[in-house]
């Protein structure tokens, strides 16, 4: 009976770990990003299951309407404990949403019985199966895995954004997993906003000393995961004979942090980090072409959605940051259409 127990056990597991799971947290105006996350994890040929905490009612309507089938949508309602719901007042829409990224990685570990899973930014987008990450960690044997920003040493802001970046962590429910992600859910309860102060930078200068403060913890090593605007001038971007290559490495996934499109045709890829015209051409062109798809999709069940777009700054400050941007070489901003 024992025997038969844990083989049952052991299948459920390796059935959990072949089915890939994610979670992730957005409003409607992260929604159309959210979306191109969603088919481009589609796209790799992932077996997934991805979990989504909707931090508005519009979100979860979409969500709903468009039927996704590897996607649960979860209303905020369901998720928001009286612990957050006491914090809430004090912080920024995105100081709450970086105060509940832990809560949510253990209400979907609790919510649905999972023996894994991998929390992603929502402006993240997939070239090739996740699974080639998630390998090398469960090859470590460890229980948390981590991304460092790998900064370009020009753009290095290790000291006040940190050395890991809140953007791809995988935590098992083990005893090792829930006791990293427990201190870091009272952390980020505790304190969490958008300023540098007393060594702490919303939820993801906590990261800093995990390697040493835990057990269990995996620093990625693979680089094609974690390429984003603050690192990718360090390496060659290419086209293979069917997929994108960092150096020797096949992309898994590119982060778009900090990219704007506006509704005059023009998107900012990504505000003062030099891109070259690779990077431009193989990565943001396409993103954003992907982004303008999007609205189709979601106009199918919301004709009138129009979330997403960025407001123009017309004032004489804003001019003279974008000429400086030019003067710098990084103003990046492109017309798609």
């Amino acid at each position: 009976l024992i025997f038969t127990w844990t083989t049952l056990l052991w299948r459920e597991r390796r059935q959990q770990l072949k089915m890939r799971n994610f979670c992730t947290l957005f409003d409607s105006n992260y929604l159309p990003r959210a979306l191109v996350m969603y088919h481009s994890l589609e796209e790799t040929g992932e077996d997934f299951t991805l979990y989504v905490v909707c931090f508005d009612d519009l979100a979860l309507e979409v969500l709903n309407k468009l039927k996704l089938a590897n996607l649960v949508a979860i209303p905020l309602g369901d998720f928001e404990s009286e612990e957050l719901l006491a914090v809430k007042p004090e912080r920024t829409a995105t100081e709450y949403c970086w105060t509940c990224t832990p809560h949510v990685i253990r209400y979907v570990l609790d919510t649905y019985n999972l023996v894994q899973v991998t929390y992603l930014d929502a402006d993240l987008c997939f070239y090739d199966k996740p699974s080639i990450l998630l390998a090398e960690f469960e090859h470590s044997g460890a229980s948390v895995l981590i991304t460092e920003h790998r900064y370009t040493p020009h753009y290095d802001q290790s000291a006040t954004s940190g050395i890991y970046c809140v953007q791809f962590m995988t935590f098992n429910a083990d005893e090792r997993g829930l006791k990293v992600l427990q201190w870091w859910q009272d952390r980020c309860t505790e304190w969490c906003h958008a300023r540098f102060e007393d060594g702490k930078f919303g939820d993801q200068k906590y990261l800093d000393d995990w390697p040493e403060r835990f057990e269990g913890i995996h620093v990625l090593q693979y680089l094609g995961g974690g390429v984003a605007p603050w690192n990718v001038q360090q390496y060659r971007l290419n086209q293979g004979a069917d997929k994108l290559y960092v150096n020797e490495f096949p992309l898994v996934f590119y982060h778009f942090h900090a990219y704007k499109y506006y509704p005059d045709g023009r998107h900012d890829f990504a505000p003062l980090y030099y891109l070259n015209s690779e990077v431009v051409n193989l990565l943001y062109r396409t993103y954003g072409l992907a982004l303008l798809k999007i609205y189709e999709e979601i106009h199918r069940v919301a004709p009138d959605f129009n979330h997403g777009w960025a407001k123009r700054d017309t004032s004489w400050k804003a001019r003279a940051r974008y000429f400086k941007r030019m003067l710098n070489g990084v103003a990046n901003e492109y017309r798609i259409v």
